[in-house]
């Protein structure tokens, strides 16, 4: 790593989802965002986070918690910067996106002003990156989403004004497949068009339509999932008889 690199911005990255099952391009996602802003100059990407959804999301094809949180710290055991937190999962009922980015974001100011002995020291949440304790200034945090969640946001069902302005706040890393139009569907949403400076996207130059539906759907066949998931997973999945 460059002597240039040390002096940007540091960034983390947090993505929500059902993770049901966990696939490959889950974990893509995040190491194209860093290689897209440490090329680019942009920020340092510290650490990256997966926070799986409650289990009173009711999503179809949503397996209980106890099986994503298994099927995660399977699939994250490769990698040495994106950590799992449990925190959404664990509460009493369903949270609201903004609300798990915010709690995030006050452990992550805590935990630097307690390395920087500007509070009381606490509990250090797992989730934590290690180089945390290194920084000496603010740590940004933003959300790392597709644009098929994206675009939901013009649904007034699911968000309310106020949310998609409080995670525009915050920062949206949108990563694109090649051919869509994410920027005018920005464009024709006012209330996002007035945070586009907050939106980054990123295109997947890589094809890939890799979904946990599909995954969902080959596994209720009968088909193979190699190479689509983590093989540790896919051991879970069949020991626990999982989307059959």
């Amino acid at each position: 790593m460059s002597k240039q690199n040390n002096f940007l911005p540091r960034l983390i990255l947090i993505a929500c989802g059902s993770y049901s099952p966990p696939t490959s391009m889950h974990l893509r996602m995040f190491e194209i965002a860093r290689n897209h802003f440490m090329e680019r100059g942009m920020f340092r990407v510290i650490g990256g986070i997966i926070s799986p959804v409650h289990d009173e999301q009711h999503k179809q094809g949503l397996v209980g918690g106890e099986h994503r949180l298994a099927m995660l710290k399977l699939a994250l055991r490769s990698s040495n910067w994106i950590r799992l937190s449990d925190w959404e999962l664990r509460q009493t009922q369903w949270t609201p996106t903004v609300d798990v980015l915010k709690y995030h974001k006050h452990c992550i100011e805590y935990a630097a002003k307690t390395e920087r002995g500007e509070a009381r020291e606490g509990d250090y949440a797992e989730w934590l990156p290690a180089e945390l304790c290194a920084c000496t200034a603010d740590v940004q945090l933003r959300f790392l989403l597709g644009s098929d969640l994206l675009e939901t946001l013009a649904d007034t069902k699911l968000w309310s004004n106020e949310e998609i302005e409080s995670l525009c706040n915050y920062g949206l890393v949108v990563l694109t497949r090649i051919g869509s139009k994410p920027d005018k569907f920005v464009f024709e949403s006012d209330i996002l068009s007035k945070y586009c400076r907050n939106i980054e996207f990123i295109t997947n130059w890589t094809t890939n339509n890799l979904s946990s539906t599909l995954v969902r759907r080959l596994l209720r066949r009968g088909q193979s999932v190699k190479y689509l998931l983590d093989d540790d997973v896919i051991e879970y999945i069949n020991k626990h008889n999982l989307y059959r």
